[in-house]
C-alpha cells in the first residue's frame, strides 16, 4: 500500500503532514512535536529571511532528531510602477483609516527566493516544498544533491505532471477546500477550483511518484477517504491551528475554533493571491476591489502593517483568518494529542491497512 511506503520514506508512523503555512504559525514548537509524534513537520519559511530560516532549522533541530521538511515560495522579486502603488493605496485608505493608522510604503515586498533556496539547501532539512510556481529541473537537481526530496503543490493534474517531469519526488494535490493561499500556478480565482476529493484520484492514475492530498481534512475519516482514493498521504493545515504550539494569535485561534461551516470565502483583497481564509469586514468592504488589487507579494506588504495592527488590537475584521472549509471541525489540542488522535481514527475506519 501507498502509504506504507511513504511512511518508511520518511521515517513515520502515520501518513500524515502537518501543513507549512507562513506567517508565524508553524514555529519550531509546533513541528517538533508533530515528528515527535510520529508525522512530518512542516517549516514555513516562505516570508523568512535566510539567516531566519537557519535560526528556524537550528531550533527544531534542538526539539527534535526526527525528519522534517521546509517550505518556500517560488517567486520573483516584483517592480511594481508609482501608478500601481498609488491605486493600490488608495483603494486601501479606508480600512487604514479605521484601523488608526497611516500608510507606508514597505521597504521591500519580499524576501530573495534564490537567498532563501541557499539557506535551505545549507541546511540539509529532509524535504523541502514549493508553492505558487514551479521550481525548475536545475533547482530540484540541487536539492538533490543535497540530499533533499522536493514535493511540489499542485492545484491541477497538469501541473502535478510539470513537477513530475521536472525530477519532483512527490506531488501535493491542494483541493480548492484548503485554507490559506492557493498553491499552484493559477492565479485567479477561477482556475484551478477543484476538490480534493475530485483531484486526488485524477491526479493518482495521471503521475508516476506519490500524490499528497491536502484541503478540507480535519479528522481520520478525512485521511481515511484520502488513502481508499490512493493517496500516498495527507497533508493537514487548518487542523494544527489551534495547537496550543501554533503561533497564530488568540483572536485568530479563537475566530476559528468559533466558525460555522460556511464561514470561509476565497479572495484576493489582503495578498493579491487566491486565498481562503473567515470571511470578515475587510473582506466584505474590499469585495468590489477584489480583480483591482496587485499581484502578491505586493498587495500583501501593503496590507501588512494593517493586519499587525489588528493583531495587536485584537481585531479580527482586519486580519487574514485564513482557514479551510473543514473549521468547524478544529480541535484545540496539543499537536502530539492530536496526531495520536488522528492516526487512532483513520485506523479504525481502515484496520486492515497496517
Amino acid at each position: 500500500m501507498k502509504h506504507l511506503d511513504f511512511c518508511r520514506q520518511w521515517q513515520l508512523s502515520t501518513p500524515l503532514i502537518q501543513a507549512p503555512m507562513a506567517g508565524g504559525a508553524t514555529t519550531p514548537e509546533l513541528v517538533a512535536a508533530v515528528c515527535e509524534a510520529g508525522a512530518l513537520g512542516a517549516f514555513a519559511a516562505a516570508m523568512l529571511s535566510p539567516a531566519q530560516i537557519t535560526a528556524g532549522i537550528a531550533a527544531i533541530r534542538a526539539l527534535t532528531d526526527r525528519p522534517f521538511l521546509v517550505n518556500l515560495f517560488v517567486l520573483e522579486t516584483p517592480t511594481p510602477t508609482e501608478d500601481t502603488l498609488a491605486h493600490a493605496q488608495s483603494m486601501l485608505a479606508d480600512s487604514y483609516r479605521a484601523i488608526g493608522i497611516d500608510q507606508t510604503t514597505p521597504s521591500k515586498w519580499c524576501e530573495d527566493f534564490s537567498a532563501q533556496l541557499d539557506a535551505v539547501l545549507a541546511a540539509k532539512p529532509a524535504a523541502i516544498s514549493f508553492a505558487f510556481g514551479l521550481a525548475g529541473a536545475a533547482v530540484i537537481e540541487r536539492c538533490h544533491l543535497a540530499g533533499i526530496q522536493v514535493i511540489g503543490t499542485a492545484t491541477t493534474v497538469s501541473e502535478g505532471l510539470a513537477w513530475q517531469a521536472d525530477g519532483a519526488d512527490a506531488v501535493c494535490a491542494q483541493g480548492v477546500e484548503a485554507g490559506g493561499h492557493r498553491g499552484g500556478l493559477q492565479t485567479e480565482e477561477g482556475g484551478g477550483m477543484i476538490g480534493t476529493l475530485a483531484l486526488v484520484p485524477q491526479m493518482v492514475d495521471a503521475l508516476s511518484i506519490p500524490v499528497i492530498a491536502a484541503g478540507g481534512v480535519m479528522d481520520g475519516r478525512g485521511i481515511a477517504a484520502c488513502l481508499v482514493l490512493g493517496a500516498a498521504g495527507v497533508q493537514m493545515g487548518t487542523a494544527f491551528l489551534c495547537c496550543p504550539e501554533s503561533g497564530i494569535s488568540t483572536t485568530w485561534k479563537q475566530a476559528l475554533l468559533a466558525a460555522g461551516d460556511d464561514a470561509t470565502r476565497i479572495t484576493r483583497v489582503f495578498s493579491g493571491r487566491p486565498a481562503r481564509g473567515l470571511y470578515n469586514d475587510f473582506m466584505a468592504s474590499m469585495a468590489r476591489y477584489e480583480r483591482h488589487v496587485p499581484p502578491y507579494p505586493v498587495q500583501n506588504a501593503l496590507t501588512g502593517p494593517m493586519r499587525q495592527a489588528a493583531q495587536r488590537a485584537g481585531r479580527a475584521d482586519y486580519l487574514s483568518l485564513w482557514a479551510g472549509q473543514g473549521v468547524r471541525l478544529a480541535r484545540g489540542v496539543p499537536a502530539s494529542e492530536l496526531v495520536e488522535v488522528l492516526d487512532r481514527e483513520w485506523r479504525a475506519l481502515l484496520p486492515s491497512w497496517g
